[in-house]
């Protein structure tokens, strides 16, 4: 018999796994908060529970675990995960971290023995969801595989609301490489990862062409129609743009990915964004 596994955060990117294992004969149940996100489950052919994860936790029973769910908002840690795992014992792990872990690298390609050093609590919450699932795993034993997570693009997850307001870019001379992964890939990534992914190991799950943040935005205006957003100097974004954007483009680095294409046997569907975005209108 199959063992239960469980999608807690089950949105988009959890969506996708649950297709692909539920193709592969896998019973599998996805965790959500909201009626909308739960009718999302019943019409893929998920089994879907209802939980608020600022709730007082209970024992899930799974044995195999995708956490896609967010830290809260804000603060330095992630008492979601670290309530839900004092209540469970599940025997494997998968967590979604992001690559800003790893903080400002200057744009040097860096591997999963980088020090992490985030800069940002958006970094910060997911190091200590890492940390926590370490801690977990050494008092009960428990599996945990951390994917260490850029940008997200994909069907429905284009910045087309930002086109159409005419936000700016950076000059591409002043624009620092960034990273992204494909939705679709970063879910056969995760399936791998619980499959194959070796206990405490770390991931970098991107499509190993890294490029800018501008170059990204110009070539979704181009295959949206859109006009291409206008072009200011770093000095100028670092006046009008939100935090949220500036820590993106403050937190440079090249993912290196030879662990995910070696050790998880993951090759990206979509290599780079030339291969990528005309997906995104399929």
């Amino acid at each position: 018999m199959n063992p239960l596994i469980l999608i807690i955060g089950c949105g988009d990117i959890g969506l996708r796994v649950g297709a692909l294992l539920l193709a592969d004969g896998q019973a599998v149940r996805g965790q959500v908060r909201s009626p909308d996100s739960a009718d999302a489950l019943a019409r893929a052919g998920i089994d879907a529970i209802r939980r608020d994860l600022d709730e007082p936790a209970v024992d899930d029973g799974a044995e195999q675990v995708f956490w896609f769910a967010p830290p809260p908002a804000s603060g330095a840690r992630d008492p979601r995960l670290r309530g839900w795992l004092a209540a469970n014992r599940p025997r494997r792990v998968v967590y979604i971290s992001t690559s800003g872990v790893y903080g400002d690298c200057e744009g040097r390609w860096i591997d999963e023995s980088e020090p992490l050093k985030p800069q940002t609590d958006r970094g910060r919450r997911r190091l200590d969801a890492e940390r926590a699932l370490a801690e977990h795993a050494a008092a009960h034993g428990t599996e945990t595989v951390i994917l260490r997570v850029p940008g997200i693009y994909g069907p429905g997850r284009l910045p087309i609301a930002r086109l159409q307001a005419g936000h700016a870019v950076i000059d591409e001379r002043e624009s620092p490489p960034t990273n992204r992964i494909h939705a679709d890939d970063l879910a056969l990534a995760a399936v791998a990862a619980m499959r194959r992914g070796l206990p405490g190991a770390a991931y970098n799950v991107s499509d190993g062409s890294p490029t800018t943040m501008t170059d990204y935005f110009c070539r979704c205006a181009a295959l949206l129609g859109l006009p291409e957003p206008r072009r200011v100097s770093l000095a100028e974004a670092n006046r009008t743009f939100t935090p949220a954007m500036l820590s993106f483009l403050e937190e440079s680095k090249r993912l290196v990915t030879d662990r995910l294409r070696c050790e998880l046997g993951v090759t990206p569907r979509y290599p780079d964004l030339a291969t990528g975005l005309p997906s995104c209108l399929d």
